[in-house]
């Protein structure tokens, strides 16, 4: 097998992660900064450490006032029941938003609130006239009010694709015509500002509302930040309450999320370069198949096409001999993402099992093989 099988064989194994930016593990500078962070009881507003994060991400999204949350998806679930406040509601979203896909309907399960979707464009964008057409406003007693639209920037399911400025003032536009609010899953927005050059500020300016993640391209180790005027704010800092989101001494966590904003937002053109090369490198080989047009990010979707020896599981799992973890994604896709802990050296090391070993061989080595597994190697990883 070469080097690489001589690597593993030697007992030295490398392993390199491109599951998704949610494994990224805190920096140093991370670290000691939780280690040493002042802190006190956020939930009675004290906490020195996450107040001062609560207001700089907000600042930076030019947002009167923030709140930490534990999760993007608690973030979207208190913005969507703020601002859709009366039951029965609708809310307009993408056919593949992370709010339609992976945040378990909770919506509907605990705000009661109607999703109607449209559908996304290929590069993530909406139809702005499908949009406008799907708003029901008139109080007709057959249909939910609609109260909310909401988007997401960077577009996951459409490759990380970005939203530009222009585009969301449209929409904030449509929203204010209507008597709307406009709620942004800002979950990959630092990577959207950076590809785009263009401020995160004016990248939401028309938002209502902005779900912050700081745990994915920012490598932290929990935590959202959702953002809004202060009566935005004061209304989910009581559902945050109510859905168990409040937390004690969490400057601990705060700490990292400013260490955070301080050193990994302007690095993230680092990831979105190892992205393209590995799209290039992947794109190269017999079998495999990637759309450059859509990486824009540090998001690659590689199509596995009908001259491939391998499905996506095969390679995903001859690829894990190697040490190199990836996810299939529907039937034919196989899917990676680059990050803090992913170098130019570990893209050129994952490309080199495609020359080290041939798609046939891998095949061969993928149904003959007996190794066992942890948990973790095989626990899936949604987003």
């Amino acid at each position: 097998m070469g080097s690489l099988g001589d690597s593993i064989s030697n007992g030295a194994r490398r392993v390199v992660d491109f599951r998704s930016d949610t494994v990224t593990k805190p920096t140093a500078a991370m670290r000691a900064a939780m280690a040493n962070a002042e802190v006190d009881d956020d939930i009675l507003g004290v906490d020195p450490t996450m107040n001062e994060l609560q207001k700089q991400v907000a600042t930076v999204m030019g947002k009167e006032a923030g709140l930490f949350v534990p999760s993007g998806t608690m973030g979207n679930l208190i913005a969507v029941l703020v601002h859709c406040e009366v039951r029965g509601s609708e809310v307009i979203i993408g056919e593949e938003s992370h709010i339609m896909h992976y945040e378990q309907g909770g919506i509907s399960t605990l705000g009661g609130v109607h999703p109607r979707t449209v559908p996304n464009n290929a590069d993530g964008t909406f139809d702005l006239k499908k949009v406008e057409a799907a708003i029901r406003y008139e109080l007709d007693d057959h249909f939910p009010i609609t109260r909310l639209i909401c988007l997401e920037n960077t577009q996951a399911r459409c490759g990380g694709r970005c939203l530009s400025a222009e585009y969301t003032d449209k929409f904030g536009e449509l929203a204010k015509s209507y008597g709307l609010k406009l709620h942004i899953d800002g979950a990959r927005i630092f990577n959207a500002s950076i590809a785009l050059g263009v401020t995160p500020e004016r990248l939401v300016r028309a938002a209502d509302s902005v779900s912050v993640c700081l745990s994915k391209g920012l490598a932290t180790p929990v935590g959202t930040v959702l953002v809004g005027s202060k009566e935005f704010i004061t209304k989910a800092r009581r559902l945050r309450k109510a859905l168990g989101g409040g937390m004690r001494q969490v400057g601990i966590l705060a700490a990292a999320g400013l260490v955070a904003m301080r050193d990994m937002v302007d690095r993230l053109n680092v990831d979105h370069a190892n992205a393209k090369l590995m799209a290039e490198g992947l794109n190269a080989v017999k079998g495999l198949r990637v759309d450059m047009s859509i990486v824009e990010t540090n998001i690659v979707y590689a199509e596995v096409t009908d001259d491939s020896v391998l499905t996506p599981k095969e390679i995903v799992e001859a690829w894990k001999e190697y040490g190199v973890l990836a996810m299939t994604w529907g039937r034919n896709m196989i899917r990676v993402l680059t990050h803090y802990q992913i170098t130019e050296d570990d893209v050129l090391f994952a490309l080199s099992f495609f020359k080290t070993t041939s798609l046939q061989a891998a095949n061969h080595k993928s149904s003959t093989l007996s190794r066992k597994r942890t948990a973790a190697e095989l626990a899936p990883v949604y987003y």
